[in-house]
């Protein structure tokens, strides 16, 4: 089975790491990438910030675009995962591993492909 994880980062909560802090996220966040990448993970990748987004609608035959940031709020999606599991347990167990889940968010869904 396949599972969808979108990561929310909480910003209010990643600028309140102190420098030390902040070297050692990054340090368990890239052994976490590295760990996913060796198994679990069909692809990982951490996104832009939320200003270099564009949101695209149609509406009634009418195509429009607006670029971010668009929308005021405490979090936003910082990345995406698929990782491959068993069972949605294995799946949030994996997920729960991240080091972003302490100053974030990490939505797990299981895709409709497999």
């Amino acid at each position: 089975m396949h599972f969808l994880c979108l990561v929310h980062v909480d910003k209010d909560l990643a600028a309140s790491l102190t420098p030390a802090e902040q070297e050692a996220f990054e340090r368990e966040n890239m052994a976490y990438a590295n760990w996913l990448a060796s198994g679990p993970s069909v692809i990982s990748s951490s996104l832009k910030e939320p200003e270099t987004a564009t949101l695209i609608r149609s509406r009634r035959r009418t195509l429009s675009m607006t670029d971010g940031p668009y929308v005021e709020t405490k979090e936003h999606i910082a990345g995406v995962m698929i990782i491959k599991a068993h069972d949605r347990q294995e799946a949030v167990e994996i997920a729960a591993k991240s080091p972003v889940a302490r100053i974030g968010t990490i939505e797990v869904r299981e895709m409709n492909y497999d």
